[in-house]
């Protein structure tokens, strides 16, 4: 059995919680989607669309995000797009968080988080639109 869930939302930081919201609401059809799963899945999602907000739709008005989640019995395949700028968000190295506390910067973990946090990530651009995809093997 193979499930879709979907919701576009405006690139904007208080859009994060509907996503979160469709998340844990998607898992709660799919017990093999434990807290820790959970977790995973909105963290990787959260830093994720931050990153568009933040960067990918940098100096442009905000347009949206569409958040779509496929579920089966294996993985969870969470996939954002967007129509901002591209950015191709390469394995980043493991940060140095002793030099980030010395030096109160709090940025910079995101993709750390999303690799740490997922399975596979896979990012596709065209002329229209962003597409990362993130999945979750359950």
């Amino acid at each position: 059995m193979h499930k879709t869930y979907q919701i576009t939302r405006s690139a904007e930081l208080t859009s994060l919680s509907a996503f979160r919201e469709l998340i844990k609401g998607a898992a709660q059809d799919w017990p093999q989607i434990d807290a820790q799963k959970l977790y995973d899945l909105q963290l990787a999602v959260d830093e994720a669309a931050t990153n568009i907000i933040q960067h990918g739709y940098a100096g442009m008005n905000p347009g949206s995000i569409i958040l779509r989640i496929q579920i089966d019995e294996n993985r969870a395949r969470l996939t954002l797009t967007d129509f901002g700028h591209v950015f191709e968000p390469a394995p980043p190295p493991t940060p140095n968080v002793e030099a980030a506390l010395e030096d109160g910067s709090t940025g910079g973990f995101g993709l750390f988080f999303i690799y740490q946090a997922m399975d596979e990530v896979d990012y596709q651009t065209s002329l229209e639109s962003n597409t990362l995809i993130l999945v979750k093997n359950l």
